[in-house]
């Protein structure tokens, strides 16, 4: 009998509660409310094994949200001081410890998890999942893809899941806007590495990049007055932390923005004509 997997056993035995599945050597209960009306003893049912609340080896005819050897996103219907509990389709919650979490999580929270037995051969959920993601995706430069951060590093960047299974990750100087870990995003596939993973860009091409930055930083000068009070001699962290793009970013949208006649830049300030 396989715990957290799919398998096909035979009815051998039949009481009040419910069902016994198995052989002479092993059963397990499927309780009553689970058994498909109508079977009967020598019957073959699929179900997938777990363990109960008293940790007994328990069968369902639920399907759940994950198996041993897949990933899925769930949430989080709760915690304690030990860990917390996942959302997963059968009637005992999934437990993902603190020591399995890459990023300490809430309730609320959708987390990329995997499936494991610890120790105690329990079901348990584990964040780290970087070494099952997979390096063979069908994606080519250029191509859109939808992903779920997964995990963060300060030196690297965000680390993503691209269709919840393929290796991907936005280098740290192409880290704007909201890209917190629990999140769905939309990228651009910036490059293919040689490994299979990818690397995303969560910003357009260059050309219309620019248009989109220039009005955000058109934007910015309405909203104080016809006038930003620094010009792209600033330092890039001030200009990121401003405007949420890179300095080599706001030096192309103010160039074009010049060369159309729109702004002129001063001194230590860049103006709106009007």
């Amino acid at each position: 009998m396989r715990l957290g997997k799919k398998q096909v056993l035979t009815v051998v035995k039949k009481v009040d509660f419910g069902v016994y599945l198995g052989n002479d050597e092993e059963r397990v209960l499927l309780p009553g409310k689970q058994v498909p009306e109508g079977t009967e003893i020598g019957d073959s049912v699929e179900v997938f094994l777990y363990k109960d609340s008293s940790d007994r080896l328990i069968a369902t005819t639920r399907e759940p949200k994950l198996m041993l050897g897949e990933m899925a996103v769930l949430t989080v219907a709760d915690t304690n001081k030990y860990g917390a509990f996942l959302e997963w389709g059968l009637e005992k919650d999934l437990f993902l410890p603190f020591k399995q979490q890459t990023v300490k999580v809430k309730k609320g929270d959708k987390c990329l998890v995997s499936l494991y037995v610890d120790k105690s051969e329990r079901l348990c959920a584990t964040t780290q999942v970087y070494k099952m993601l997979k390096t063979n995706s069908p994606y080519q430069k250029g191509d859109r893809v939808t992903g779920f951060i997964y995990d963060t590093s300060e030196g690297w960047g965000v680390y993503v899941a691209v269709d919840e299974q393929y290796s991907a990750r936005i280098p740290r100087k192409e880290c704007f806007g909201n890209l917190e870990v629990g999140t769905t995003i939309e990228a651009r596939v910036a490059e293919v590495k040689e490994d299979g993973k990818l690397e995303l860009s969560v910003r357009e091409r260059i050309p219309e990049q620019m248009d989109k930055d220039a009005e955000k930083i058109r934007g910015a000068m309405k909203g104080q007055g016809g006038k930003l009070p620094f010009t792209d001699k600033a330092d890039s962290e001030f200009i990121k932390s401003e405007l949420d793009m890179s300095k080599a970013a706001f030096k192309r949208a103010v160039g074009k923005m010049l060369k159309q006649g729109e702004i002129e830049i001063g001194e230590d300030e860049i103006r709106l004509k009007n």
